[in-house]
C-alpha cells in the first residue's frame, strides 16, 4: 500500500483538469527550449510522468510538446535523466509515436535503447517494429569502432522475439546464431583495460591487461563464462554475458523440436543424432548449420558453468551467482536434449554428478528443481531410475524450506507444469500433499491461485479423505509451522526471549515442546500421507493451538480454506464411487462441529459444507439411508442449531427432499417415522411459548424448513398427517408471542404464519400434498414445464386455485 503522501499525489494527478494540464504542458514546452537544464525542468517532467501514468486511460498531450519530447529522446547530447523521463511520458500518451520514432533511428547506444523501449511498448503489430528489427540486425553485422551498440542490441532483440517470434526470417536467424556462437565461445581471456594513477609526478597510465580468474581465485584456464572474475571486462566479454542471458529464450523460440527451418536441417532424427555424435571434434562443429553449432556451443558452455559451480567462491555474491548459473545451465541443457535426444547421453553424467553434490545441501534447493525436470523429461530415454530424486525433492524441500517464498513459488510452478506426468510416473507426488500444503500454509496469500489449479492433481482415491481433513486443518498447520519456526529460534532455557513473544505464544511454545503433545504436532506436521485420515485427539490439538488462532498466518489460511474446499468437492464428486460419497458425507457431518476456532472460519466452512451436502445427496440420494444413524444424531440435537444453523438447516432440507421410496426402496414407514419424530421434537422444543423465554437466536428460515420437511415426511406416511397438522397449528401463537415479535420483523412472522397455513391446507388433501411437496424425481426436467400434455402445469394451476385465500374449494 502507498503512504498517505503518495496517495495524495496520485489523487491530485488523477483529478487534474484538462485546462490546467494544457497550461502545465505549455510551461514544460518553454522549459525544454531553454539552453540550461534546471531542476525545475526535471521536477516538471516527473510530475507530467505521474499525471499520464496515474490513470488507466491515455492522456492526450499537445502535439508540439510531444514533438519536443521526441527530439529530447532522440538527442544523444541530452542528459540521460531527461531521456528516461521523455521515454516514459511518450510511452503512456495517446496516440502512439511508433512511426515517427522509427523514421530516423540513432546509432548512439543509450539513445537507441530508450527509443526502442517506447517502440516495443506501443507497437501494435509486427510491421510496427520491422524498422527497429532491421536497424538491430544491421548494427549486429556492422563492426563499429566503439563496439557499444551491440551491448544494447541483445536485450532489445530478446524482448522483440518474445513478442513477435515470427519477425526474423530463416536467414536472419542464422546470422544471429552465428553471432551468438562467436560471443558465447570466443570471448577474450584477458581483463579489460583499466586506468590507474601513475603517482604524484606522472599522469594516469593504462595497466597491462591481467588474466581472468575463477571464483576461487585460480587463473582461468578455459574459455570465458559469466563465472569468470575480473576487475573490468572487454566488450566481447560483456556480449558473452548478454548472450548467455538470452540463449534460453532463443533456443525455445527458434530451435524447437530440433528443427532449424533450413534445407540442411530437413533430415530424420537418426541423421540428426549421427551428426551430433560426429560433431565432437572442433573441425566438424564448424561444418554444422548455424543453429546446430549454437546448440553445441551452448551445451559446452553450460557444462563448463556446472564445473565452475563446484569451486568454492571467495565472495558470497559469487556463491549466489553460482546457484543462479546452475539453474540456468541445467534448464538450457534440458532444452537442448529435448531438441536433440543424442545429447541426453552426454548430459546425464554431468547432471548425475551435480545432483550427487547438491542433494544434501538445502541451500541449493532451488537448483534441484531444474535437475528434477531434467530427470522427468529424459530419465526414460537414458533408462535412469529417478525415484530417489523425487523422493528427496518432495520429502525434504517442502518440509525444511517451506518458509522460502521464491522456492515455494518455483516448486509449485514445477508441480503445475508437470502435474499430469507426476500423477502417472511419480508415486511420491500424490502422497506428499501434506508437505506441499506447507508451502500454502506459510505463503497463503501468494500461492492461492496456483493451489486452486494444482489441487485436482493431488486427489487420489486412496488419500482423498485424508486430503479433505488436511485442507480443513490448514490453519492448524500454519499455526504449527509458526511454532516450529519460533521454537527453532528460541531455545528452551531462553525464557525471556519466549516471554517477549507474548503470553499466548509462550504458552503454545511450552505445549509444542511437551512430550504429551508430541504426537499431535507430529501428525499435523507429517511429511506424507498414509498415517490415517485424521486423529482422534483433533479437538485437543485445537485447544493446544487456541492461543495461535489470532496469528495473521492462521487467519489468512482460514480465508483460503473455503476456496480450496469448493475446488476439492467439484473435483472429487466427478469420479467418486458410492463408498467415497458415503465417506465424504461422514466427514461433513463430523467436521461441521470440529473446526479450528478462528473468527468467521466455522461459519464460512459450514456454508461450503451446506452447498456440497446438497450436491452429494442429489448425486446419490441413498446417502440419507446409508448414514441415517449419523444424520439422526446430528438432527436430534437442538444444540447444533445454535452452533451451525446453516448446515443444520440444509441437513433438515435434504432429509425432506431425499428420504423417499422413489429414491431408495429402503425408506420404510418405520424409517420415515423415526426421522419425523426426531424433527418434530426439535421443532416443538425451539417453538415453545413461555413468557420467561428469551428471544430465539435462530432464523425464521430454519422454522419454515422444519415445518416443510415435517409436512413432506407426513405425505409419505399419511398416518403422521394429524401430528404434523397439530404441530403446525401452534405456529401462529409462537410467531405472535412477545419474545418472537421483539426478535423477528413483521415480514418474518408473517412468513411463518403463511407457510404453516399453506401446509395445513395442503395436508387436508393428502394426494395433492404428496404431488406438490414430494414430486417425482423427474419433476425438474424440461418436459414437465414445456409439454402442454404433461400433468405438472395443470396440477400447479389446480393447486393454486386450492390455496387461493378466497377459494371455496377448501374443506372447512
Amino acid at each position: 500500500m502507498y503512504t498517505a503522501a503518495t496517495e495524495s499525489l496520485i489523487k491530485q494527478a488523477r483529478e487534474i483538469k484538462e485546462e490546467e494540464l494544457q497550461r502545465f504542458c505549455g510551461r514544460i514546452f518553454k522549459l525544454l527550449h531553454s539552453k540550461d537544464v534546471s531542476g525545475d525542468t526535471v521536477d516538471s517532467l516527473q510530475r507530467l510522468n505521474l499525471i499520464v501514468s496515474a490513470t488507466k486511460y491515455a492522456r492526450e498531450l499537445p502535439s508540439d510538446l510531444v514533438l519536443k519530447l521526441q527530439t529530447v529522446l532522440r538527442s544523444s547530447s541530452c542528459p540521460e535523466q531527461l531521456q528516461v523521463l521523455s521515454s516514459s511520458i511518450i510511452r503512456d500518451r495517446f496516440p502512439p509515436s511508433v512511426h515517427s520514432l522509427c523514421s530516423d533511428l540513432s546509432h548512439d547506444s543509450r539513445t537507441f535503447s530508450h527509443v526502442a523501449s517506447v517502440v516495443l511498448a506501443q507497437a501494435g503489430s509486427k510491421e510496427d517494429v520491422m524498422p527497429l528489427c532491421h536497424h538491430l540486425l544491421k548494427s549486429l553485422e556492422s563492426r563499429l569502432s566503439d563496439g557499444q551498440i551491440s551491448r544494447h542490441v541483445l536485450p532489445i532483440l530478446s524482448k522483440m522475439i518474445t513478442v513477435y517470434p515470427e519477425i526474423l526470417t530463416d536467414d536472419q536467424v542464422n546470422v544471429v546464431s552465428r553471432k551468438l556462437v562467436d560471443w558465447l565461445r570466443y570471448a577474450s581471456m584477458q581483463q579489460g583495460a583499466s586506468m590507474s594513477s601513475g603517482g604524484f609526478f606522472s599522469g594516469p597510465r593504462t595497466r597491462q591487461p591481467a588474466p581472468l580468474t575463477e571464483v576461487d581465485g585460480v587463473v582461468t584456464g578455459d574459455f570465458f563464462t559469466v563465472l569468470c572474475v575480473g576487475q573490468s571486462y572487454t566488450e566481447d566479454q560483456w556480449m558473452n554475458m548478454y548472450t548467455f542471458s538470452m540463449i534460453k529464450s532463443w533456443l525455445l523460440t527458434y530451435d524447437t523440436d530440433g528443427t532449424t527451418n533450413t534445407e540442411s536441417d530437413d533430415r530424420s532424427e537418426v541423421d540428426s543424432s549421427v551428426t551430433s555424435m560426429v560433431s565432437a571434434t572442433s573441425s566438424s562443429i564448424r561444418l554444422l548449420p548455424p543453429k546446430e553449432r549454437l546448440r553445441e556451443k551452448a551445451f559446452e558452455y553450460c557444462q563448463r558453468l556446472i564445473e565452475q559451480s563446484d569451486r568454492k567462491a571467495l565472495k558470497k555474491t559469487d556463491t549466489e551467482l553460482q546457484k543462479a548459473c546452475i539453474v540456468e545451465s541445467v534448464s538450457i541443457l534440458d532444452i537442448i536434449c529435448g531438441e536433440d535426444p543424442s545429447y541426453v547421453y552426454r548430459a546425464f553424467p554431468c547432471i548425475k554428478a551435480l545432483y550427487g553434490r547438491l542433494n544434501k545441501d538445502l541451500t541449493y534447493a532451488r537448483a534441484l528443481l531444474p535437475i528434477a525436470q531434467f530427470y522427468l523429461n529424459h530419465g526414460e530415454i537414458a533408462a535412469v531410475d529417478s525415484e530417489a530424486v523425487f523422493c528427496q525433492l518432495f520429502s525434504h524441500c517442502p518440509a525444511e524450506q517451506f518458509n522460502e517464498p521464491m522456492l515455494a513459488f518455483e516448486f509449485v510452478q514445477f508441480c503445475l507444469l508437470n502435474a499430469s506426468v507426476l500423477q502417472d510416473r511419480v508415486t511420491k507426488y500424490r502422497q506428499s500433499f501434506p508437505n506441499l500444503l506447507k508451502f500454502l500454509a506459510w505463503n497463503s496469500s501468494g500461492l492461492i491461485a496456483e493451489f486452486v489449479e494444482l489441487l485436482p492433481s493431488l486427489i487420489a482415491p486412496d488419500t482423498a479423505i485424508e486430503l479433505l481433513h488436511t485442507i480443513l486443518d490448514l490453519p492448524c498447520l500454519a499455526a504449527a509451522l509458526d511454532l516450529q519456526q519460533r521454537s527453532a529460534c528460541y531455545q528452551a532455557p531462553d525464557r525471556p526471549a519466549w516471554d517477549q513473544q507474548g503470553a499466548k505464544v509462550a504458552a503454545c511454545l511450552d505445549a509444542f515442546r511437551q512430550p504429551s503433545c508430541r504426537g499431535l504436532f507430529l501428525y499435523i506436521l507429517r511429511p506424507e500421507a498414509g498415517t490415517g485420515d485424521t486423529i482422534d485427539r483433533l479437538k485437543m490439538l485445537h485447544e493446544v493451538l487456541a492461543d495461535m488462532a489470532e496469528s495473521p498466518r492462521a487467519v489468512r489460511c482460514a480465508q483460503v480454506v473455503p476456496v480450496l474446499l469448493h475446488v476439492y468437492f467439484n473435483t472429487v464428486t466427478q469420479k467418486a464411487d458410492e463408498k467415497m460419497l458415503n465417506q465424504l458425507l461422514l466427514v461433513l457431518l463430523e467436521r461441521s462441529s470440529l473446526l479450528y476456532d478462528i473468527k468467521t472460519f466455522n461459519v464460512e466452512v459450514q456454508k461450503v459444507f451446506s452447498t456440497h451436502l446438497q450436491a452429494l445427496c442429489k448425486l446419490h440420494p441413498p446417502l440419507i439411508v446409508d448414514q441415517s444413524r449419523e444424520i439422526l444424531e446430528l438432527a436430534s440435537s437442538p444444540a447444533n442449531i445454535y452452533s451451525k444453523e446453516d448446515f443444520y438447516t440444509h441437513v433438515v432440507w435434504v432429509i425432506g427432499e431425499y428420504l423417499s421410496v422413489s429414491y431408495d426402496p429402503r425408506c420404510t414407514v418405520e424409517r420415515i417415522t423415526s426421522f419425523f419424530e426426531c424433527l418434530e421434537a426439535v421443532l416443538f422444543e425451539i417453538t415453545q411459548v413461555r413468557q420467561s423465554a428469551s428471544p430465539p437466536s435462530f432464523s425464521p428460515r430454519l422454522v419454515t424448513v422444519l415445518m416443510t420437511t415435517l409436512a413432506k415426511l407426513a405425505t409419505r406416511s399419511q398416518d403422521l398427517i394429524p401430528r404434523v397438522s397439530l404441530c403446525l397449528s401452534k405456529m401462529r401463537p409462537f410467531a405472535r408471542s412477545a419474545p418472537v415479535m421483539t426478535c423477528y420483523s413483521e415480514e418474518d412472522t408473517e412468513e411463518i404464519i403463511t407457510r404453516a397455513h399453506e401446509l395445513i391446507n395442503l395436508l387436508k388433501l393428502p394426494n395433492v400434498a404428496q404431488f406438490v411437496l414430494a414430486p417425482s424425481a423427474g419433476g425438474d426436467g424440461p418436459r414437465w414445464h414445456r409439454d402442454t400434455n404433461a400433468s405438472l402445469p395443470q396440477g400447479l394451476k389446480a393447486v393454486s386455485g386450492l390455496l387461493h385465500r378466497h377459494s371455496s374449494s377448501l374443506p372447512t
